[in-house]
């Protein structure tokens, strides 16, 4: 196998990625490439767009999480392992793959009325169907009754709209007879090596042959075969980013000599950003730390589903309004927002996720200039919303999502941060009451507001004494 001659070559005569500071420290050879965030363009195109669409998309999405009468209310995505179903009856599913009311298009105008500025679609999810003629496998949708490349007409849609597009890939690998959950002998690590060339093969067959892919979301490597072969990982981080410079590879990828995951055994992120909330958020006040990488969280509507599920009322189902305000909070903690959908079998959207999108749109229009190259402000947390700084400008968007009954926001400034003016994002020309209460801490009076989704006050901050200086810390 000549890749795992070059790659062992390459890693030989690559130095150690990091150095023994101390007696603590390890000496790692696949574990973290560098360390605080990524400085490039690419980067800050990434970080910058905030918010993106995700699309779990596969042969799950035909039976919808019901099999032979039976609804299953696990991922629908992981129903051929909750219905014990045979691999081969599984796979034959491929012959009704036929998704006639799939229309790129449409769906890229929908996520640019959404407001997203990337999507992430799953190439290959965990069964190993792809979606791309793949030249590896014939377990492809050139080989289904629809035969269409979807990816391709993904792409050009989306990059059409002005969307980036990113290729999730799941290593974990159900269809091939080469996969292995764990390593127990040589014989396994020989059958091993055969599927870790053949994912590097479909990898960089899907980084060359869709040249405006902009990041690999990496799924399934949480088992042991991964772990103990972490120089993998690092090899297809390398390769990737050789066939395009630039490219942006999330932390799921990443093992280290040690089996370490997303963080190396010496505590630092491996991979360009952080991928670890999934369906969950940071604590808004305990968490601050993850602003010193760059993160993402993705998050589903229903709460058990990623795929398609034909009964919805089997999981709660967030509300726009509920959506609108975890963005908010990822933003307030300098990471992105990834949000998905679930395609019928049939290529449809279902309606229930066009009306979620439409209520999204409507509040990104009127204050998707707080998301967009949003940041981590740096004020102190306070219980009636988030704090989102404008990277580039002197602007801190305060999104309220819980209006006081007292009609008074609270704001702390951060020490020589002065506010020099105030105003309603909807409304530039309303400024509103703001007295000084304590040293750096001030009120803010708010208007009597009827909207049911969160609203913005925009402050306009300089360098200089928060307040007065009338007020003193106090002498205990």
């Amino acid at each position: 196998m000549k890749i795992y001659r070059y790659i062992y070559s390459l890693l030989l005569f690559s130095a150690v990625t990091l150095h023994a500071q101390n007696k603590d420290r390890k000496l790692l050879q696949y574990g973290a490439q560098y360390t605080g965030k990524r400085k490039d363009s690419a980067m800050a195109k990434f970080r910058a767009n905030r918010f993106g669409q995700f699309i779990h998309w596969g042969l799950y999405s035909i039976p919808g999480g019901v099999w032979n009468g039976k609804t299953y209310n696990y991922a629908a995505e992981f129903l051929k392992s909750s219905a014990h179903i045979s691999t081969s009856t599984w796979d034959s599913l491929m012959y009704q793959f036929n998704p006639v009311k799939f229309d790129a298009k449409a769906m890229a105008r929908m996520a640019k009325q959404m407001g997203v500025k990337y999507m992430t679609i799953t190439t290959k999810h965990h069964e190993g169907f792809c979606l791309w003629p793949s030249a590896y496998t014939p377990f492809n949708v050139s080989n289904t009754p629809f035969k269409r490349d979807i990816l391709k007409e993904l792409v050009e849609a989306y990059n059409a709209e002005g969307i980036d597009v990113h290729f999730y890939y799941s290593v974990l690998d159900w269809h091939h007879p080469d996969w292995k959950y764990d390593i127990k002998s040589a014989d396994d690590q020989t059958q091993f090596l055969r599927y870790l060339d053949f994912a590097y093969n479909q990898l960089k067959e899907l980084a060359t042959n869709y040249p405006t892919v902009k990041c690999f979301w990496f799924d399934g490597t949480w088992d042991n075969s991964i772990k103990k072969n972490g120089w993998w990982t690092l090899a297809v981080e390398k390769m990737l980013k050789q066939v395009h410079p630039g490219m942006i590879v999330n932390s799921r990828l990443r093992a280290d000599d040690y089996g370490s995951r997303h963080k190396d055994s010496n505590g630092e992120m491996m991979g360009d950003y952080g991928s670890g909330y999934e369906r969950k958020l940071p604590d808004a006040v305990k968490d601050i730390d993850v602003t010193q990488t760059d993160w993402e969280a993705c998050m589903t509507i229903p709460e058990n589903q990623w795929g398609y599920h034909k009964d919805w009322s089997l999981s709660y189902v967030k509300t726009p309004v509920e959506l609108i305000e975890m963005l908010a909070l990822t933003t307030s903690l300098g990471g992105n927002f990834l949000l998905n959908f679930g395609p019928q079998g049939d290529g449809a959207i279902r309606a229930e996720e066009k009306q979620i999108a439409t209520a999204i749109g409507e509040w990104m229009k009127l204050n998707g200039e707080a998301i967009y190259g949003g940041d981590y402000a740096g004020f102190k947390k306070q219980d009636w919303g988030y704090y989102i700084k404008k990277e580039g400008t002197n602007k801190v968007y305060m999104i309220v999502c819980n209006q006081p009954l007292s009609g008074i926001a609270k704001v702390q400034t951060p020490e020589k941060v002065k506010i020099v003016k105030n105003y309603l994002l909807a409304n530039p020309g309303q400024s509103l009451q703001i007295k000084e209460t304590q040293k750096n801490q001030f009120n803010l009076y708010l208007p009597p507001v009827k909207t049911t989704t969160p609203y913005i006050i925009v402050l306009e901050v300089e360098n200089g004494n928060g307040g007065t200086g009338q007020y003193q810390d106090a002498k205990t």
